[in-house]
């Protein structure tokens, strides 16, 4: 929890108390479904809730903002993002029925009203959002694929509406072929770590095609 507070020091009471009942809850639930690998699980603040919260480095999501996480497995990046901008709007989905039965319940516990979950598929959701959000969830290729017209036109923030990608490693391979344009960010100029030293966040502006 220290992590959280040393990089976020303005949270509120409630979200100070939001993010430590996030201990208790995905050790209940990783007991019974495995959500998160159970060697990291002790790691979850550091691993799994900060590096989440690297997107809220890169952007302040304005009020009525809406954000969909595809392929949110546990509730990553999706509740510890729902929890620094309550005035945002959260649609998380995954395929796996099991994993979202956990994330339900622990937005119901935190009581986060700001946030819903679904078991579904990418290509089965309608609507648009301002934002895309994903945690290793495939390839930067496939995961592009998955958010064909998802993306609403209208922007407000200020970055322009897209995705906003968590992956570690080197990009060079999956981002020479992206079609639009796009910034890395290394995850280790914010947070210093040394878990985030291969941690980077794609975004992506599908809206501008690249040169």
């Amino acid at each position: 929890m220290h992590h959280i507070v040393k990089y976020f020091p303005d949270l509120t009471k409630e979200q100070k108390a939001q993010f430590e009942k996030i201990d208790d809850l995905y050790k209940y639930w990783n007991v019974k479904i495995n959500v998160i690998s159970r060697k990291d699980i002790d790691s979850l603040y550091l691993h799994h809730i900060l590096h989440s919260l690297a997107i809220g480095k890169i952007i302040q999501f304005k009020p009525g903002t809406k954000i969909i996480d595809i392929g949110t497995g546990g509730g990553l990046p999706g509740i510890p993002l729902s929890i620094l901008f309550p005035d945002a709007t959260f649609f998380l989905i995954d395929s796996i029925g099991k994993k979202i039965k956990v994330v339900g319940s622990i937005i119901e516990t935190l009581g986060l009203k700001n946030c819903r979950c679904e078991q579904s598929r990418a290509e089965n959701i309608t609507g648009q959002y301002d934002f895309v959000i994903g945690r290793a969830v495939g390839t930067l290729q496939a995961f592009i694929k998955m958010i064909d017209k998802k993306i609403s036109k209208n922007c407000f923030n200020l970055l322009d509406n897209g995705v906003f990608y968590l992956k570690g490693g080197n990009m060079a391979v999956e981002t020479n072929s992206l079609r639009y344009n796009y910034n890395i960010y290394d995850i280790a100029d914010f947070f210093y770590e040394s878990y985030f030293i291969t941690k980077k966040i794609v975004y992506i502006n599908p809206a501008i095609a690249s040169k």
